[in-house]
């Protein structure tokens, strides 16, 4: 009998995990302590779901901070086929963004998680997602954003975006909707050899927020001439444990730090 995703998680990270479903959400909870703890909010790529990477979430765990990873609609869990193409990948994103807030009040129920204090992030289709629910008021107090863009513009021609009227592309393009963006510390992760999301897009994207942030030293944008990942965008290959340790390190810092302020 074939092993479920879940059982083929490492055993140490299945003691301190379960699966839930919020909303029409399924959701892996992984928390080191019943007592809150600050959280991230994990959202996975395209094609891929949230059991995927593992060490990420141990990751944290150790560090004090629980995780929430979520998989994206058609994805994981409740996986469709068709779901899986990049032209849907919009689809996908833009109705992510209408669930973060449905599992993050669900999340109350439940014990380990600090509502007060909470990280967003995504890779991908899933750091999209996150930086779409960040442009309207929000309760995170940190992102880790991962091979991911907030300036459609260099895909405006590509599956993600082909198709969309002028007006639609707009109201979907992160970078032209920044009106409400709350300065919050932002760790960002790329390639500049990335196939899928090209670098330029992500480059502008963090310069813009740098531009209108009350405090641009909190934004850090770590890159990559070249990883070795396939496409120069899954998993950061030989620099992947780096990205972990670094974005881990980001995270707890700032929630930490918002703890004591609050």
């Amino acid at each position: 009998m074939m092993e479920t995703p879940f059982e083929s998680l490492p055993s140490r990270l299945r003691e301190v995990s379960t699966e839930v479903v919020i909303g029409d959400v399924p959701c892996l909870l992984v928390c080191g302590s019943d007592e809150p703890r600050p959280f991230l909010f994990w959202m996975h790529g395209r094609t891929a779901s949230k059991e995927l990477d593992p060490g990420r979430y141990l990751r944290y765990v150790r560090r004090g901070i629980n995780v929430c990873a979520v998989d994206l609609p058609g994805h994981g869990a409740r996986y469709v086929e068709p779901m899986q193409e990049a032209s849907r990948s919009l689809e996908v994103i833009l109705k992510m963004r209408t669930e973060i807030d449905v599992v993050f009040e669900g999340l109350k129920k439940y014990n380990g998680f600090d509502m007060r204090h909470a990280a967003i992030g995504g890779m991908s289709a899933g750091g999209i997602a996150a930086i779409e629910r960040l442009c309207k008021p929000h309760p995170f107090k940190v992102a880790v954003l991962e091979a991911t863009s907030g300036d459609l513009w260099p895909m405006r021609d590509a599956p993600l975006c082909k198709g969309l009227s002028d007006e639609a592309f707009r109201k979907s393009n992160p970078i032209e909707q920044l009106d409400e963006w709350r300065s919050i510390p932002v760790v960002a992760f790329h390639s500049r050899h990335d196939q899928w999301m090209p670098f330029k897009g992500q480059e502008s994207f963090i310069r813009a927020l740098e531009a209108r942030s009350d405090h641009p030293e909190e934004i850090e944008f770590v890159t990559f001439d070249r990883t070795g990942a396939p496409y120069e965008h899954i998993g950061f290959g030989r620099e992947s444990a780096f990205v972990k340790e670094v974005q881990v390190e980001f995270v707890a810092k700032h929630l930490n730090m918002n703890m004591e302020t609050t």
